[in-house]
């Protein structure tokens, strides 16, 4: 499925494209497995922001479908009050993971409230212990805010961004305050907070 040759690597590409700031060395070498170059992602990042700029586009999360195909599920979700719906569709730069885009309720339109990566249904996580075990591209949000409670979500540094304040043990096992920064829902990188978590 791709529209206008706009297809799954596209789209691969595309989120590469955000998250080259941090970590330039794996995203050179997730461009190389897809079989391309840094021009190549450098274009499907533009010709992306021109499609969904474009008139003509499919809105919502019918734009999704328009370049992966059929989401490979849908599922319910309850944010408080509100009656969403969660589509996921399989990137195979990430096999245990699924892009997932939140749609809020039909009868206002279903907008896309949300759009990352999260971990597949049934695959298993890291295991988390200790700020250590939180290698860069190993973990999505929902996988630092199961291993360390009581995380506290902060807004990102740019829409496609996110962050998590959290308690753990740092790598001599004391405790300490992290953040924890992601991009599309994929870890980054983490650091070590001033003070403790407001």
């Amino acid at each position: 499925m791709a529209i206008n040759g706009f297809g799954v690597t596209e789209f691969q590409l595309f989120l590469l494209r955000r998250m080259a700031d941090y970590h330039p060395e794996l995203v050179e070498d997730a461009v190389r497995r897809l079989g391309a170059t840094r021009a190549s992602m450098r274009e499907a990042n533009k010709r992306w922001q021109a499609m969904v700029r474009a008139p003509r586009f499919p809105r919502g999360g019918a734009r999704y479908a328009a370049v992966l195909g059929p989401a490979e599920a849908s599922l319910p979700r309850r944010i408080g009050d509100l009656a969403c719906t969660a589509r996921q569709w399989v990137l195979p730069l990430w096999p245990e993971l699924r892009f997932e885009v939140l749609l809020g309720p039909a009868e206002i339109g279903a907008p896309v409230l949300n759009e990352w990566l999260v971990r597949a249904p049934g695959a298993p996580g890291p295991e988390l212990r200790t700020v250590a075990d939180l290698a860069p591209w190993g973990c999505v949000v929902g996988d630092v805010g199961e291993a360390f409670p009581g995380a506290v979500p902060r807004e990102g540094s740019a829409p496609t961004r996110f962050r998590l304040d959290f308690a753990a043990p740092g790598a001599d096992g004391r405790a300490g305050s992290w953040t924890a920064d992601f991009t599309w829902g994929l870890l980054q990188e983490v650091r070590a907070m001033q003070g403790d978590i407001q």
